[in-house]
């Protein structure tokens, strides 16, 4: 029986007591609608508030990965069966059942991954959003009727890949769960998810609740296990149509060169060094409340963090002090708690990094402005050895600093200044990534200017980090190719087919023939 009630703190038992109830079992992956436990590898999970151990897991292996592509494989054709009609009506059942399981999702987030229960509330909603916005779009799929020379009635279908592998992230399990999934899934195809081994949990609850509400076995499974055996099987079998990728780059990489010499299809949504622009004529106030958000919520965990501000030089010492003054107040604590803001760093692997990144910033001339020190309320408790940094602005980050190209993916925000617009535009550019960006201005001309020559796949004027499941998201460069969200996104899910059909007999080809 899962948990609906939230519990009162966060702790390596509490993580367990909501993993056990979700899953009496036992964790695995999630095939043909039910969770079987795997028999490789052990697994550990372990609680990010506190940095302890509180569960354990068993990889499937490449046997495990043989299994579920059987599913899948299974799976597609009879979802591709049904026509378009059909699958929508089940995925509005979808999206209303992830709705009313929506507090227990989250729980099982925030338990699980140490993500603010605040935040995981915001992103079970979004999630029942999307089923429901592309079971808008399943039975809409039209292709189109093409004149040609000649007498011909010639015609496009979008035809489904059949089985789409989704490798998805350890920042946000669920939210990238249903992202990576329900655009496939209206196209036709049935989905595997692949998620972090490092957080599994609330996928595979999510493609339970799925299948629980119509969804047909096989359609949506979850390969809970390791990358490098599980993951590696799946993105390099002929039985997968297509695999998307949310993930680093350099990972990214190595999953689309793999899936490419086996003649997979990659789409891939990798990571970003985003630049915040503030010029000197916008409401401070309000962008630096945007800059805060930018940076400081999901602890940065996220690929579209604005973690370089670049302040014009008029006011950038003022702005500077209201966006530290601002970060001191954020609440950092139990992610359990609905009043925390700011939770830990989700695996210990990354916290290492981040404050190696924090270290080597300073090293290179980064002046650091907000507080090092955990508040009492952290460094005098049970989670003061959790995974915990805290809200981080170092000012004079120069593009001779590490930080300047170096994606932290933490709370860390490098700041400098800028003298002219072209100066502006120029920072931003200056990297390899290209995946969001913003300015705050009052000039109205300005602000589409400088929309138009950043290089990113999704802008903002005066605001920061709004995404939706209708707008299309990605990146250039190394930000990854390729749409995750938005109408077109259901060309990324299936291929055109063009079919012929004479209106008049013709003569044959080779006069010898005819008669």
């Amino acid at each position: 029986m899962s948990i609906t009630s939230t519990p009162t703190s966060s702790s390596a038992a509490t993580a367990k007591t909501v993993l056990d109830a979700a899953f009496p079992s036992g964790l695995g992956a999630f095939v043909d609608g039910r969770v079987v436990t795997g028999s490789g590898e052990s697994i550990t999970l372990t609680a990010a508030a506190t940095g302890e151990p509180f569960a354990t897991y068993a990889d499937p292996g490449a046997e495990g990965a043989h299994a579920i592509l059987e599913s899948s494989t299974a799976g597609a054709k009879v979802w591709g069966g049904l026509n378009g009609f059909e699958r929508a009506a089940i995925l509005r059942n979808v999206s209303r059942a992830v709705e009313q399981h929506a507090e227990e999702l989250a729980i099982l987030e925030s338990a699980t991954t140490g993500k603010p229960i605040r935040d995981a509330r915001v992103e079970a909603a979004k999630v029942a959003e999307m089923f429901g916005y592309y079971a808008g779009w399943a039975d809409k799929l039209t292709g189109q009727t093409i004149p040609v020379p000649g007498n011909w009635h010639t015609y496009t279908e979008r035809v489904p890949w059949g089985v789409v592998v989704a490798i998805t992230p350890w920042n946000a399990p669920m939210f990238t769960a249903g992202w990576n999934s329900a655009a496939p899934l209206a196209a036709g195809n049935a989905v595997i998810i692949k998620p972090s081994e490092f957080t599994p949990a609330s996928s595979v609850r999510l493609a339970q609740i799925a299948h629980q509400a119509g969804l047909p076995a096989g359609v949506f499974n979850v390969a809970a296990g390791l990358g490098q055996t599980v993951g590696a099987a799946l993105t390099t079998d002929r039985r997968v149509g297509k695999v998307s990728f949310i993930g680093s780059v350099p990972t990214g990489r190595r999953v689309a060169v793999a899936a490419a010499q086996a003649g997979i299809p990659a789409l891939l949504e990798l990571g970003g060094k985003s630049a915040n622009i503030v010029f000197a004529d916008a409401d401070l106030d309000r962008a630096a409340d945007g800059a805060i958000s930018a940076i400081f919520s999901g602890a940065g965990q996220s690929c579209v963090a604005g973690s370089r501000l670049l302040v014009e030089r008029s006011v950038h010492a003022r702005f500077v002090e209201l966006v530290a003054a601002k970060a001191a107040r954020l609440r950092v604590g139990d992610p359990l708690s609905a009043d925390t803001e700011v939770g830990p760093i989700i695996t210990a692997q990354q916290f290492a990094t981040v404050t190696t990144l924090i270290e080597a910033g300073m090293n290179d001339g980064g002046r650091r402005v907000t507080g090092a020190a955990l508040p009492e309320s952290l460094a005098g408790s049970a989670l003061a050895g959790g995974h915990w940094v805290m809200p981080t602005l170092l000012d004079g980050v120069t593009p001779a600093n590490r930080l300047e190209t170096t994606e932290v993916f933490g709370p860390v925000v490098g700041a400098d200044a800028f003298d002219t617009e072209a100066d502006a535009i120029a920072r931003a550019n200056n990297t390899s990534f290209g995946l969001a960006g913003a300015v705050w201005t009052s000039d109205v001309s300005r602000a589409h200017h400088i929309a138009r020559e950043v290089k990113a796949g999704t802008f903002w004027i005066n605001s920061y980090k709004t995404i939706h499941v209708a707008v299309p998201f990605g990146g250039f460069g190394d930000s990854g190719h390729g749409r995750s969200s938005g109408p077109g996104v259901l060309d990324e899910y299936t291929q055109a087919k063009a079919i012929w059909v004479p209106t008049r007999a013709a003569g044959s080809p080779f006069p010898s023939l005819s008669y």
